[in-house]
């Protein structure tokens, strides 16, 4: 007979986070232009979906339910309602600022498509994972996902220099910043390299034009 559970002495073992692996500014360029040269139908479609989800941080499915009407061009804003049975993932509407990137995206893509209705969705393909893979392999890129884009946009964002919690509240989080500061509390290695070169001890001049020498002994 047991009069105790065994395991309660058993310690749980961390779980290490998972090392993101992006494509850098430059390859998403590449990968963006090579899916909307691919020949298909869609292949101007899947482009824009995938501008969108890196420029906005967007989830696939919040991007796919986006509607002309919730682009707020006059407070420079997104409202990401979600999937219309099923919401966002924590069932909240937010409001997600437009980097100047999505700005220019959505008033090019209405631009074009002037004519539709308000509620018509703004994106028209849903996901693009095929054009992915082969704009991938022509370019001898790592496999990238629909969510990497995601990663991307935080990423870019903690780089530009915004704050992780704030960069939390534009991806949806409800933790206060704790999940984006696990996932994103490390910054790629080159951005942390080109960083790191602008810590000095050197002599600072001040405004005079004196020099103030550093103080060993502050």
């Amino acid at each position: 007979m047991i009069y105790g559970n065994p395991a309660v002495k058993l310690e749980r073992v961390p779980v290490r986070p998972k090392q993101l692996t992006l494509p850098s500014r430059d390859e998403f360029l590449q990968l963006v232009e090579a899916v909307a040269r691919a020949g298909a139908w869609c292949s101007h479609d899947c482009a824009d979906l995938l501008r969108g989800l890196a420029f906005t941080g967007c989830r696939k499915g919040e991007a796919a339910a986006i509607e002309w009407r919730d682009l707020d061009f006059a407070a420079g804003e997104i409202v990401v309602r979600g999937d219309a049975a099923t919401g966002t993932k924590n069932w909240t509407v937010r409001r997600v600022p437009m980097i100047p990137d999505a700005r220019a995206l959505f008033e090019r893509m209405r631009s074009e498509r002037a004519d539709e209705r308000l509620n018509a969705k703004v994106f028209r393909v849903n996901e693009a994972q095929n054009a992915i893979n082969s704009a991938v392999r022509k370019l001898s890129l790592p496999r990238i996902t629909h969510h990497d884009l995601r990663h991307l946009f935080a990423t870019a964002s903690i780089e530009s220099g915004v704050d992780i919690p704030t960069v939390s509240r534009w991806l949806g989080h409800k933790d206060g910043g704790a999940l984006a500061m696990k996932t994103y509390g490390h910054l790629r290695r080159e951005h942390s390299l080109a960083q790191a070169q602008r810590v000095s001890f050197a002599p600072v001049a001040a405004a005079t034009g004196n020099v103030i020498p550093f103080s060993a002994t502050a």
